[in-house]
This record gives C-alpha cells, sequence and structure tokens, in this order.
C-alpha cells in the first residue's frame, strides 16, 4: 500500500523506514503538514498518515477521498483535529496510536514538576554563569503535598504512581474512574471542585474532546490554592491561555509547566529562531520567570517512536489485508470524555 506521511522529519522517516521492513508498504515522506492546501499531494496514494498538528477538517478530507485516499492513519493518539463525522460519509477509515508509551509523558510531567519546585532551569543558566548563590532557588518537599490528577488512563495513572513514590498525596477526577488508580496507596477520586480546592500540584492528563475543552478555566483557576503549581502535558486547549496568565499576574498560579499550548500548530517542531514569533500571548508566557515551556516533546523517547511506528504501520497492514482494528475511531454522536488508554 502506498502511504503519504505527512508533517515528517528525520526521526520519523528513520523510525519508519526501520519497521517498514516488515511490511513492505511504499512510504510517501513529505516535510508540509496536511490540510486543505497540501491534501493533494497524496495524489497516487491509497493512504494518508498524520500528526497531530496536522488538519483533517471536511474540506481536506474531501479532497483527500477525491484523490482516492481510503485511509487515515494518526501516529498520534488524539483525534480532536478529524472530522471524523466527514470522514465516515466519505467512507475514509480513521486508525490511532491510542497508546504508545505512557511513560514517557508521564516522566515528562513528572520533570516539569521537578524543574519548576527546585528551580533548575534558573539554576542551570546562574552556574553556567559563574553565579553561585541561592537566592530565589528555594524550592519545598514534595511529600506531603497532594497532587490532584485529571485523567487518569495509562499516562495519568503512572504519573499519580511517580507522585505517590514521592510521598504526595494524590486526588484524581475522571469520569471513568479506573480501578488501578483506587489501588495506588491512599489516592482517591473526587469531584473537580474538590481536587482544585485541595491540590497543590494539578497536571492534566485528559484527551482534548468537547467536555473538557477548557476544562481549566477562569473559573477553575479561581477555585485552585493560592501558588498552586499546574502542569499540561496533554493537550493544549485543555487550560485557558489568557485565563492562565491572569492567574500567573494575580499569584493564584505560582507555578506553570506546559509541552502543549493551544496556538501550538505553527509554532512548535519547528526552527523558528530567526524568525519574529507573532504570537503575542505565547511570547507573555514565555516571559514569565515562573513558567517552563517545552515543545511537545513529552512523548519524543525511542521508545515512544518505536511504538508509534510498529502501532502505525500494523494499523495500515491491517486495512490492506481487510481485517477490523481495534485502534480504529468511530464517529459517535456524543464522545464521552474518557481518558486515554
Amino acid at each position: 500500500m502506498k502511504v503519504a506521511f505527512f508533517n515528517t522529519k528525520k526521526y520519523d522517516r528513520s523510525f519508519f523506514e526501520l519497521t517498514n521492513s516488515k511490511h513492505n508498504h511504499e512510504l510517501f515522506f513529505l516535510e508540509p503538514k496536511l490540510d486543505a492546501v497540501t491534501a493533494p499531494l497524496a495524489e497516487g496514494c491509497q493512504a494518508v498518515c498524520m500528526f497531530v498538528n496536522d488538519k483533517a477538517d471536511a474540506q481536506t478530507l474531501e479532497i483527500l477521498a477525491a484523490h482516492g485516499i481510503r485511509l487515515l492513519a494518526l501516529r498520534c493518539a488524539g483525534f480532536n483535529m478529524v472530522d471524523l463525522k466527514r470522514a465516515a460519509e466519505l467512507g475514509i477509515t480513521v486508525v490511532r496510536v491510542p497508546a504508545y508509551s505512557p511513560y514517557a509523558v508521564a516522566e515528562h510531567a513528572v520533570g516539569l514538576v521537578l524543574m519548576l519546585n527546585r528551580k533548575l532551569y534558573r539554576a542551570y543558566n546562574r552556574v553556567r554563569g559563574d553565579d553561585f548563590s541561592l537566592d530565589g532557588l528555594m524550592g519545598f518537599d514534595l511529600h506531603g503535598r497532594t497532587v490532584g490528577v485529571i485523567g487518569t488512563g495509562k499516562i495519568g495513572l503512572i504519573f499519580a504512581q511517580i507522585m505517590h513514590g514521592f510521598g504526595c498525596q494524590v486526588l484524581g477526577y475522571d469520569p471513568m474512574p479506573n480501578p488501578s488508580f483506587a489501588a495506588i496507596g491512599a489516592a482517591r477520586y473526587v469531584e473537580l471542585p474538590e481536587l482544585l480546592e485541595n491540590s497543590d500540584i494539578i497536571s492534566l492528563h485528559c484527551p482534548l474532546v468537547p467536555a473538557t475543552h477548557h476544562i481549566i478555566d477562569a473559573e477553575a483557576i479561581d477555585q485552585m490554592k493560592p501558588g498552586v503549581m499546574l502542569i499540561n502535558t496533554s493537550r493544549g486547549a485543555l487550560l485557558d491561555t489568557k485565563a492562565a496568565i491572569s492567574g500567573i499576574k494575580s499569584g493564584k498560579i505560582g507555578y506553570l509547566g506546559i509541552d502543549v499550548y493551544e496556538d501550538e500548530d505553527n509554532i512548535f517542531f519547528e526552527n523558528l529562531s530567526d524568525s519574529v514569533l507573532l504570537d503575542d500571548t505565547f511570547q507573555l508566557l514565555q516571559s514569565f520567570s515562573n513558567v517552563v515551556i517545552t515543545a511537545h516533546q513529552a512523548f519524543f523517547t525511542k521508545d515512544a517512536l518505536q511504538s508509534i511506528a510498529d502501532t502505525t504501520l500494523t494499523n495500515i497492514t491491517q486495512f490492506e489485508r481487510g481485517l477490523p482494528s481495534q485502534n480504529e475511531v468511530k464517529y459517535q454522536e456524543k464522545v464521552i470524555a474518557k481518558s486515554p488508554a
């Protein structure tokens, strides 16, 4: 099967080319992101592979269908960038990678917690400049603190387990409770307002669906403890960025660590060091000394990239052979806010 891979980097190509020796598909790698303008580049292919910052809206899908595309393979877990209803109407099957390395994302979230708490980013730069003073670097013991986990699928569960290992009290919120979460020490499920009010650290690990869009907004931030630490390694639009900025200015948010940003599409995964960044909101976020931003790299481990390549190519092979896939994403009239498996 000939597959057009959009939005690819060198690391994508190396992992997919190596793994493809087991599948023998014809892989056609493209640098541009997928959208209505670039969709015609898939002409002559039967399938398209896209990434988290590509766009498969109705217009894009119609162009793909007109060029004979029958399969849309997502090499990521999220699928909010796909118009599933239109895909179903056009007869395009959508598959994804529901889980690659949940440890990668969970461990990165913990890394952000440690970096913010112990001011590691400041300490590193100070020592590089021969400044060995400790003023402004004071942190706090994680032991005994309360950590709120919003979304307790595989990633949220692993994050909770790690934080429990630090000696933290763990609170969870999820419309679809995970039995394994309640088995973590003294971890317990609570309603969202209770989690917001009692957590010293809050980490987001839920998918982006209509019910979770801006789940952390001005009202939610108002319910939090003064000086709370907020971590988001899941989806950018879970967090209302402007509300977060107001929370930072007021002191309600004492620390913010994000690996995702709601308007990241034209920023992340690119080298813009020679450009003028026109996103004023993002520039303002970068200016705060208590904010750490990484560019959607939480997933970026050898283990995760290998798993993504394995699952994606297996999804394509199963489709080619007419076999059902447990990773197919089907359109539903109502989508339940469920944490990623």
